[in-house]
């Protein structure tokens, strides 16, 4: 035994000596986060997005000791907070040992726990549990029973410990009665059904318990947090409002607001090989890029708004992002690379699996929608790093995308496939006259890689505000001039 380990009292006579104060969980946790606070540690590490609105209203919550609904979209850390709320219990709680309900020591609740101290007194012995085993979660599904909630009366323990069903020892507890004294998270409790919701009612008011006849007086002390998804209201099932009336604290959650906390999150949660991340350089351009989608997403008339489009689109896309360019580098032979703009491509997979399309998306079809959103995002980033085309179009002296235009004017194409080598890459961009100079006049201190990417970028906007023409064909991508294009009767993409 460590010397900590030590120093945990191992009887009841010993925790009384040791002068340990019992407190309800809900005072345990406001303990915790006003000693957290008052020494200025963070108390929801790697939650991001939140900090000016639902992480205080989580700490006032635990302030105020109530029960907490988290209410909003898919993807929006409702269960990771949950989880990360076992931070502000005690490290670890002492418990009768043999105890199914964790009970404090102080204040038996079950009949059997009773019986021991009253036989052992201060030699009833403890255990000590650690925070982590104090947490318990249950996804809300149409089959979860009251049995698994509340509990049932087992028959085979009946038989074993010869005793009638009467006797309250038969019955094998529930769920909720096993995380007595810790934080029990039910998700998207709409899916509960309705009567199984009203078997919570006296146990988040009175701490009464009915098993099968039996009336036990249970008073319980768990921190509950419930989490619910709006669009299950209609769609699945509702909260009964008398459990709704019950939760102290309904609690909204939110996308994040701008691309920068968007990157943050994906940046954190993304799982990329160490490999991928020695060997392929994403830069701020192609992360943004890949966070405007979702917002594109959010936005879209295809996109069911009720639904949401989660953070998981930004974290496997990116995933997507790296793995796409690590194949083409493997393809190509080439020891490192950049992620380009066409590498976008790959990125469709993880859209159209995250979105979900009205009527009209389904019409249009989820890879012409995915596309389309890789197009707008395109155009809405661009007038941050470039001059808006649009309103270059009126000035032809001043607009400078002339030198450009004209190369592509002269009857000359780009062409870019998707397994060009660096060098090939490289040789394909620097070969429209003015591209490279035009991004350098703009961004003078970029990289030589990230210049290649910017280059690639302003290409497909030009496309996208139809001063190109862009044609993909068997994993090529085609620039073109827009007029020679539907002189020949052809068209792009854009």
């Amino acid at each position: 035994m460590s010397n900590k380990e030590n120093l945990r009292p191992d009887t009841l006579g010993k925790l009384k000596n040791a002068n340990y104060r019992y407190r309800s969980i809900h005072e345990e946790m406001r303990e915790n986060l006003i000693s957290k606070i008052a020494r200025g540690e963070k108390i929801f590490d790697g939650i991001m997005s939140y900090d000016d609105s639902v992480l205080p209203d989580v700490e006032r919550a635990i302030l105020s000791r109530h029960n907490i609904l988290f209410l909003g979209l898919r993807g929006q850390a409702k269960t990771r907070i949950a989880r990360l709320m076992t931070g502000l219990l005690d490290e670890f709680m002492p418990v009768i040992r043999g105890s199914d309900l964790n009970e404090n020591p102080f204040r038996p609740i079950s009949i059997s726990s009773k019986k021991l101290i009253e036989e052992m007194g201060d030699d009833t012995p403890l255990d000590w549990i650690h925070r982590s085993d104090r947490y318990t979660e249950k996804l809300a599904t149409p089959d979860v029973t009251v049995a698994d909630l509340i509990g049932d009366v087992d028959p085979i323990k009946a038989a074993s410990l010869k005793l009638p069903y009467s006797d309250e020892r038969v019955i094998h507890y529930g769920l909720i009665p096993r995380a007595n004294r810790g934080i029990f998270v039910i998700n998207e409790l709409p899916d509960l059904q309705a009567r199984i919701q009203v078997s919570l009612f006296n146990i988040l008011q009175e701490g009464d318990v009915q098993i099968r006849g039996f009336k036990l007086r249970l008073p319980l002390d768990i921190m509950f947090v419930f989490t619910a998804n709006p669009e299950d209201y209609t769609n699945r099932g509702s909260i009964v409002t008398p459990l709704k009336d019950r939760i102290e604290s309904q609690i909204l959650t939110h996308y994040p607001r701008n691309r920068k906390e968007s990157v943050q999150i994906t940046r954190q949660e993304a799982s990329l090989h160490d490999e991928q991340r020695n060997r392929v350089k994403l830069y701020e351009l192609a992360e943004e890029l890949l966070e405007q989608i979702a917002f594109e997403a959010r936005q879209s008339e295809f996109v069911d708004p009720k639904s949401g489009v989660s953070a998981r689109l930004s974290i496997s896309g990116i995933e997507n992002l790296y793995s796409t360019a690590e194949r083409r580098m493997l393809k190509s032979g080439d020891s490192d690379t950049c992620i380009r703009i066409t590498d976008f491509w790959g990125v469709i997979p993880s859209i159209t699996g995250k979105i979900e399309l009205v009527y009209e998306g389904e019409q249009e079809g989820p890879l012409i929608v995915a596309q389309n959103l890789i197009s707008k995002s395109i155009r809405s980033l661009y007038a941050n790093y470039f001059p808006d085309p649009e309103k270059m179009k009126r000035k032809k002296d001043a607009n400078p995308y002339i030198e450009i235009l004209e190369w592509f004017g002269a009857g000359n194409e780009a062409d870019l496939l998707n397994e060009h080598s660096n060098k090939q890459y490289k040789e394909s961009l620097e070969a429209v006259k003015g591209l490279k100079a035009f991004v350098k006049r703009f961004h003078p201190k970029a990289e030589s890689e990230e210049i290649l990417l910017m280059m690639e970028f302003v290409l497909h906007a030009l496309s996208e505000f139809s001063l190109l023409s862009r044609k993909q064909i068997n994993g090529k991508i085609r620039f073109r001039d827009l007029f020679s294009t539907v002189l020949e009767g052809g068209s792009g993409d854009s």
